[in-house]
């Protein structure tokens, strides 16, 4: 049993507030999975640069002078921001493709959570409430984030196994269910070149949705190819660059329901995760439907697209 929760803004005004509304949303959640937690936020970024938040348990040790060491590895400047157990690594998007293979040489126990233009994860062991105070994350602000409290049934209890998880460029994916084929599937994905660090099955759902787009898919067509391609039981929220999408399996006996209104599209695990929303008495409100793939962008109309029997 996993919590979900989500938060698409539409209303600029709201972006200040982006970390706090998905902080209350997330505690609200927490005895859904009090094992540990994790919040995505799409937030600055700048195109000729790409964030990388890494982690690590020796914080002390592995950021000390981390910024001068990828300097000089990759022959230009590296800026870090440490926050906690977690930094924010800008990479100029000509050195970002060797950052990974750089970093494991140089700093072999920093860990990747995220990659992309305007994402950053910051996710823990422990009670929501805890890893969002770490963090500050009720004061960061963000266009759109997601966010996930988890408990285990898969995997181990540790950081990496915790959600969000990031597999493409500026995509994250949590989840809450169960895949029966994640093993099969996960071989098949590293034999394609996907890079999968853990044994969660939420994040071979992850890499599957990476792969497709990465096949030319776009992200509503890869997450209706996971309604034939995943088997087990699941509700996917996923997060990209420019928005957020939403799919349910067939059977859909995970709770979920959603919530817009002209400021705002949310997603919760329970309807109780929204109600300190600001409008959410006038919002419409609905269960998602099974088998049908919902996605709102900043750039485009929303679409929401039923998959064929």
């Amino acid at each position: 049993m996993c919590g979900i929760v989500g938060l698409f803004l539409k209303d600029k005004a709201l972006e200040p507030q982006l970390g706090s509304l998905l902080t209350d949303m997330l505690i609200t959640m927490t005895d859904r999975g009090p094992d540990s937690a994790g919040i995505a936020i799409y937030g600055d970024g700048s195109a000729d640069h790409v964030k990388f938040t890494v982690q690590s348990n020796t914080p002390d040790v592995d950021f000390d002078g981390l910024d001068k060491d990828l300097s000089d590895a990759l022959g230009a400047k590296i800026d870090v921001s440490v926050n906690s157990t977690h930094a924010v690594l800008n990479v100029p998007a000509a050195s970002a493709d060797v950052l990974r293979a750089t970093l494991a040489s140089i700093r072999p126990n920093v860990r990747l959570m995220s990659r992309g233009e305007t994402l950053e994860i910051y996710k823990e062991v422990g009670l929501p409430k805890d890893v969002a105070a770490q963090f500050g994350i009720s004061g960061m602000h963000g266009t759109h984030g997601i966010g996930h409290t988890r408990m285990a049934t898969e995997s181990a209890v540790t950081t990496m196994g915790a959600h969000p998880f990031n597999t493409g460029d500026d995509q994250c994916l949590v989840h809450n269910g169960s895949l029966s084929n994640h093993n099969s599937l996960r071989r098949k994905l590293r034999r394609e070149g996907i890079h999968i660090e853990t044994e969660n099955d939420t994040e071979v759902g992850a890499a599957y949705l990476t792969w497709k787009m990465r096949e030319g898919a776009s992200l509503g067509e890869a997450l209706e190819s996971s309604l034939d391609d995943l088997d087990g039981f699941f509700t996917f929220v996923v997060g990209t660059k420019d928005g957020f999408g939403v799919v349910r399996d067939p059977i859909a006996c995970k709770p979920a329901v959603m919530a817009e209104t002209d400021q705002y599209v949310a997603f919760g695990s329970e309807y109780r995760a929204l109600v300190n929303l600001p409008g959410i008495e006038d919002a419409r409100v609905w269960e998602p439907e099974p088998a049908t793939v919902y996605f709102w962008s900043h750039n485009s109309a929303p679409t929401t697209t039923e998959k064929a029997a």
